[in-house]
């Protein structure tokens, strides 16, 4: 398999063992991340014309990629719960 840019874990590299940990203790920062995965992935495929689609869906995919890694960065910023 390629690599697909924009990976999780090369957006945000300092936050590589954060992430780990959320993903197996947070279950809604997992699902967000399975999402951002599987959105990201169609982006992919979409810019790679593996699954060709129009700007307008291609562009709606991209906006809604960016909503979930705003979402999954302000908890990955967010102070852990002591």
């Amino acid at each position: 398999m390629s690599h697909v840019p924009h990976e999780l874990a090369d957006e945000f590299p300092d936050h590589a063992a954060r992430i780990s940990a959320l993903k197996q203790s947070d279950k809604r920062f997992a699902h967000l991340m399975e999402k951002y995965h599987e959105i990201n992935r169609e982006v992919h495929r979409a810019e790679t014309n593996l699954v060709p689609m129009d700007a307008l869906a291609e562009n709606d995919l991209r906006k809604r990629r960016a909503a979930l890694k705003d979402e999954l960065y302000a908890i990955l910023s967010a102070e852990p719960a002591a």
